[in-house]
């Protein structure tokens, strides 16, 4: 065999043992859930949703995190109350923008803590924001609890008001994420 030959066949070899160390998983729906906190000075509302996806790209050998894509459907949250969840769609005009999406750019791991930068499209407009976390790696299941905050008003959105006193600008978004590999 050519010198040439067992060059690409060793690096070939070396690609496909890289490659496979790689796998894609997807969040476990159900047992995963975002939550954002909106403020007010009377009464702080939060609303759940169990409905998105977030598929993330590990080396579970290393129990590392190579990237995350996330997207969820912003009608899907709810806070109990349907009246503040109508009002809630029409001030991020959720039949113009349905989706609220994350795609990471940088992953920095050290121990259990975890921070995700990336860009965050919600509302029409693209920001890139930071989620620092926790993962917890078990046979076969990663389990990530993170949190990061938003500016309603960066993101174009008119702050609501109670008793002409408006909420918050900062809107937080939790993070409770079941993965099986």
């Amino acid at each position: 065999m050519s010198k040439f030959r067992m060059i690409v066949l060793l690096l070939i070899s070396t690609y496909a043992g890289v490659y496979a160390q790689s796998k894609r998983v997807e969040v476990i729906k159900g047992a995963s859930s975002i939550t954002y906190r909106l403020s007010h000075l009377l009464h702080t509302v939060e609303a759940v949703s169990k409905e998105f996806t977030c598929r993330l790209e590990i080396d579970p050998a290393n129990k590392e995190i190579q990237s995350v894509t996330a997207q969820v459907d912003v009608t899907t949250f709810d806070s109990g109350n349907s009246n503040r969840d109508s009002h809630a769609m029409e001030v991020v005009d959720a039949m113009t923008y349905p989706y609220a999406s994350f795609i990471s750019k940088s992953i920095s791991q050290q121990g259990d803590s975890i921070t995700v930068t990336g860009q965050l499209t919600f509302h029409g407009v693209k920001k890139d924001v930071v989620m620092k976390g926790v993962t917890k790696w078990f046979p076969k299941i990663i389990d990530i609890d993170g949190e990061f905050a938003i500016s309603l008003t960066a993101f174009q959105i008119e702050r609501p008001s109670l008793l002409m006193v408006p909420v918050s600008d900062e809107l937080v978004f939790t993070l409770k994420a079941t993965f099986a590999f």
